[in-house]
């Protein structure tokens, strides 16, 4: 589904990203792993096409176009670092605008209402404004708010992080229930035993390069691997 072949990106003369390669298929869950710094986001955002780089990236066998807009209408959406919801907005206004590229409306108030079971917070808070919410509650609303375009493949940016541990385990057990539906995720997380045991396969970035691939229960057997680049 997701191919990206010797992707470099740089900001100014540094280098971000050094030719990282991975892929992702139809319906699997991939973290991607490493320390601040390492060039994670940047890959999220190059895949994206938010930002400019040199290599190939292709997305349901097609060269990405130069437009996030584009990439949502084609199946592929990214839930970015820091929420970003809007917040002079409210909870029911900001899922809408998640389906913006749709036109069945039956099915908009379909998946409004499916976002509501998964998060049952959102429906108590669906008239209050995004900015007022929780720091959890506000995650909770970028990743339905994600959904709402029908996703084939979501990338989540940090999904987890500043939240409580209650918040942490509920965010990745709608990670598992996204995957359990047939969505393919690419999972950016600072916390790695987390997202080691929702993904199959993992990617470890460090100062921009990939430098060991493998299954789950391959990285977490490794401990001189963790603790060199995990912590």
């Amino acid at each position: 589904m997701l191919s990206v072949k010797n992707l470099h990106v740089s900001y100014g003369g540094i280098k971000a990203l050094r030719g990282v390669n991975l892929h992702v298929d139809q319906g699997e869950v991939v973290a991607v792993l490493g320390a601040n710094g390492a060039g994670k986001s940047t890959l999220l955002k190059a895949v994206s096409a938010m930002l400019q780089g040199e290599g190939e990236i292709r997305f349901k066998g097609k060269k990405i176009p130069s437009s996030p807009y584009k990439l949502v209408k084609e199946g592929l959406m990214h839930v970015p670092e820091g929420r970003r919801i809007l917040a002079n907005m409210t909870v029911l206004e900001n899922l809408q605008l998640g389906a913006f590229s749709r036109t069945d409306r039956h099915g908009v108030a379909e998946d409004i209402e499916r976002a509501l079971t998964l998060f049952p917070r959102l429906r108590e808070r669906l008239h209050h404004y995004g900015g007022l919410l929780s720091g959890g509650e506000q995650q909770m609303l970028a990743i339905s708010r994600g959904l709402m375009s029908r996703p084939d493949l979501i990338m989540l940016d940090e999904p987890s992080l500043g939240l409580a541990p209650i918040i942490v385990k509920q965010i990745f057990d709608i990670v598992g229930e996204i995957s359990s539906r047939g969505t393919a995720i690419l999972l950016v997380e600072q916390n790695a035993f987390k997202a080691l045991s929702v993904c199959g396969r993992a990617y470890i970035l460090s100062v921009g390069e990939v430098v060991q691939e493998g299954s789950s229960a391959e990285l977490l057997n490794n401990q001189t691997l963790i603790q060199s680049y995990l912590g």
